[in-house]
């Protein structure tokens, strides 16, 4: 079966080298020539006979933006260089440079984790080093963004750096090899206790998502894993071809997994899944919830379509459109809808954006009871178009994926937790605490997050720098309140310590941790899973 090159969601594609304006024409050229050469003359006009004098590098972003702002796309976006180069190596799968967090505290740049496995972890820095000099420069006042300058730099070249380690009266020089960091997607791969079933979480799809799923799963099955649990919960996407190859490493060949549709309505790609993978026969139950997206969207859409597993949690997002980045000349680019993509019944899975703030805000999901829907009988909707799995099992379009089994959220039961939460003192206090003890606790478990998870429980100091930091944000401490929601708050604070120690690249995963109860049901959903599999 033919596969075609596939269009990313983040990918970005080059449309010529632009040094004044290359065109393409979407529309009628002569007219995108008229426009232009109006805008030119604007800014040729602004140059020379302003009275002020003009910035017309911000006259044009300005002129961008204001461009975006009139389509109807809440995924349009100008990016300025440096906002483009973090986004494209967010989901490049690595980067290369020394592999540290930090922060910068009373002017002086503190290590808040060394990279597990990174070039600076090997040269020996720990967490709360405090970096004073920078290849024998004062790096003291350094401004947060200036330190990744000096920092980073090609593979195999070195950088020395002077620390100040408490406890150390003397400075220490360290010599780091400048190394490819790798940042991995898979936040969680272990075997849950007392079964036969792996857990592998995913943050996003970046371009090494499927290799990083598929090391995990060849460690999982050597420990005896027999069942998969795929948990994309608050997965906001990446790269759509990340989305088809993890889909396809479930299938059998033949099967097309998704398509795409320009503004004419015709198809402009479709991919389809071939023989041979890693996972076609192991059992899946795929969690998502309302902060699931686009390319988890995918790969949920297609595993319930094909009745390959049994998809669980809450109503996904809804997003089934494609974004495209264009490059821009100094750097910067353009990102926006470029297509809509479909599942394998044919479903457009996009809720409606014509009230981008309506949509933002993750209206028109469907919120249904809590227990199976695996008929999808309990979705009322009649505007929402219906369609077939392949084992003849009804879904809807839009609005996103329904699960075939709704497990709601865990909630807290005190406004409490939620007051400290959104005055951020989960954060501060982990960031504090992990400086204080993190290299202690990561040497403790051996850097081994399952063991961590299951074994560390907060200790006294951690709840003292907690309560100190609710003091110093002036907020009351309430002991019943807390008494009341004890193991929902100490549970934030274990997981906030581990976000620092075990340098997880967004906080998705602690939202993920956050839920359990719904991890514990989905568990028990594996016979259903099977029949699924079976009917089709």
């Amino acid at each position: 079966m033919r596969k075609h090159i596939i269009i990313t969601a983040v990918s970005c594609l080059a449309i010529g080298a632009l040094c004044g304006f290359v065109f393409k024409p979407f529309g009628a050229a002569e007219d995108i020539q008229i426009q232009y050469y109006k805008y030119a003359n604007v800014l040729q006009y602004l140059s020379q006979n302003a009275v002020d004098t003009v910035n017309i590098s911000k006259v044009t972003e300005t002129a961008i933006k204001s461009a975006l702002e009139t389509l109807n796309d809440p995924y349009s976006e100008y990016m300025p260089p440096k906002q483009k180069e973090a986004f494209e190596e967010a989901f490049r799968g690595n980067f290369q440079g020394v592999g540290i967090r930090f922060g910068i505290y009373k002017d002086t740049i503190t290590v808040t984790c060394p990279l597990i496995g990174g070039p600076s972890e090997a040269a020996g820095i720990q967490f709360n080093d405090k970096i004073v000099k920078i290849d024998g420069i004062s790096a003291i006042g350094i401004k947060q963004d200036s330190v990744p300058l000096k920092l980073k730099g090609p593979a195999g070249t070195q950088v020395t750096v002077t620390i100040k380690r408490v406890g150390n009266p003397d400075l220490i020089d360290l010599k780091i090899t400048r190394g490819v960091v790798p940042t991995s997607s898979v936040e969680g791969a272990y075997m849950l206790d007392n079964s036969d079933i792996g857990y592998v979480y995913i943050n996003k799809f970046a371009a090494t998502t499927t290799d990083d799923v598929i090391r995990a799963v060849q460690k999982l099955k050597k420990e005896g894993m027999k069942k998969l649990v795929l948990d994309l919960r608050y997965n906001p996407g990446g790269y759509m071809t990340e989305a088809y190859r993890l889909a396809d490493e479930f299938l059998k060949g033949g099967h097309r997994i998704v398509y795409t549709k320009d503004r004419n309505d015709q198809i402009r790609e479709q991919y389809y899944s071939r023989d041979g993978n890693s996972l076609e026969d192991i059992p899946v139950v795929v969690m998502i919830n309302g902060g699931s997206a686009s390319a988890s969207e995918i790969v949920s859409g297609a595993l319930q379509d094909l009745d390959r597993g049994l998809i669980v949690g809450e109503t996904s997002f809804g997003k089934g459109l494609v974004q495209q980045i264009f490059p821009l000349n100094d750097g910067s680019g353009v990102k926006f809808t470029t297509a809509r993509y479909y599942t394998p019944s044919g479903r457009l899975i996009q809720r409606p954006y014509k009230d981008k703030k309506q949509y933002l805000a993750m209206e028109g999901r469907a919120d249904l009871k809590e227990g199976a829907n695996l008929d999808h009988t309990g979705e009322s909707d009649s505007t929402r178009p219906s369609f077939k799995t392949l084992g003849g099992r009804k879904v809807l379009g839009g609005g996103g994926i329904v699960p075939d089994y709704v497990i709601k959220s865990d909630t807290s039961i005190a406004k409490f937790y939620d007051s400290l939460a959104r005055k951020g003192v989960f954060w501060e206090a982990a960031e504090k605490f992990v400086l204080m003890q993190g290299q202690t606790i990561r040497t403790k478990y051996n850097k081994d997050l399952k063991t961590y998870l299951n074994n560390y429980t907060v200790s006294s100091e951690y709840l003292t720098v907690f309560k100190d930091i609710v003091k110093e944000k002036k907020l009351e401490w309430k002991e019943v309140e807390f008494k009341a929601d004890e193991k929902f708050i100490t549970n934030s604070m274990k997981y906030m310590l581990a976000y620092y120690m075990w340098s997880w690249s967004d906080g998705s995963f602690i939202g993920a941790l956050m839920q359990p109860a719904q991890l514990e049901k989905a568990i028990k959903l594996f016979p259903e899973a099977a029949k699924i599999a079976k009917a089709k």
